[in-house]
């Protein structure tokens, strides 16, 4: 009789589990064909290849917290709680007709996080909103970028970005000259084009660091702070040398070199440079501001 006890437990872990099938089978009806359309449009650009990253990252971080929708479902939420969701599932529903009947991915994509917050406040209430909340974050870097940021940034960056490659190896020696942002290098014109501004670099490096700062779970307020406001000059540096790699690149070994293999590679090796720099200044921070012990709670 008693072997029975195991099964039956296990069973009735699962039910909670079952609960929740209809509303993801809700969720993935009205947001599989806005990711389908992403994958064949928006995620194959250079600008925005970090989408599905960001997607399954956040599926893998709501999966670790998997526990609040069996442990939490046998709890109600406050009045104030549910209205709340009401109101943020009404607000993200609507934002979602609008963006997909305009076709207005930024309102489209966007939607989803009042849509899930709102559903969890509804059935769990707001502790399980607070377990769920950098998930629920994080899927703001899958947000495209409005068109009017992108194209009040991208023309200063483009102009600080030429001044100071032009400046730096001048000093080196190089025979190089600027005319706003189009840079001659010897026989060669290289124009400092909107990709190469790094608007959308310090977008991605912003959610790889925010990542990592989650994930290590710094005790250090002190640390934490540092290291989320160095995200965008670093970010900015690491664009500014992958510039003017391009430009030696472009100046030693043609034109064709610097528009070939290794300016997709350089663009690459600015994430990674970027990523190496955030860790560097964490592991230098250790030293100044270094964790605290956890305490441990006494069972």
């Amino acid at each position: 009789m008693n072997t029975l006890a195991p099964r039956a437990s296990a069973l009735d872990a699962l039910v909670p589990l079952k609960a929740w099938w209809p509303i993801v089978l809700g969720l993935l009806v009205l947001y599989v064909p806005t990711y389908w359309g992403m994958a064949h449009g928006l995620w194959n650009s250079d600008d925005y290849a970090h989408g599905p990253i960001v997607l399954v990252v956040a599926l893998y971080l709501i999966w670790q917290q998997h526990a609040v929708f069996m442990n939490g479902a046998g709890t109600a939420p406050t009045r104030s709680e549910a209205a709340t969701g009401w109101f943020l599932l009404g607000f993200g529903l609507l934002v979602y007709a609008m963006g997909r009947s305009q076709d207005i991915l930024l309102m489209e994509v966007g939607s989803q996080i009042p849509v899930i917050l709102g559903v969890l406040l509804i059935t769990l209430g707001l502790s399980a909103a607070r377990a769920l909340w950098f998930a629920l974050f994080f899927l703001l870097f899958m947000v495209p970028l409005p068109g009017f940021l992108v194209d009040a940034v991208t023309g200063p960056l483009k102009q600080y970005i030429s001044v100071i490659a032009e400046q730096v190896l001048y000093a080196a020696g190089y025979p190089i000259a600027r005319s706003g942002v189009v840079l001659t290098v010897g026989q060669y014109q290289l124009l400092v084009a909107d990709a190469c501004s790094g608007l959308h670099s310090m977008f991605s490096l912003s959610a790889m660091g925010l990542l990592y700062l989650y994930l290590m779970q710094r005790t250090s307020v002190a640390r934490n702070l540092i290291i989320m406001a160095a995200i965008i000059p670093i970010a900015f540096a690491a664009n500014i040398v992958r510039v003017m790699v391009l430009i030696l690149v472009t100046y030693h070994l043609g034109d064709e070199a610097g528009q070939g293999f290794l300016h997709g590679f350089a663009g690459i090796m600015l994430f990674v440079i970027g990523l190496l720099f955030l860790f560097v200044l964490d592991w230098v921070l250790g030293f100044i501001f270094p964790d605290r012990k956890r305490a441990v709670t006494q069972i």
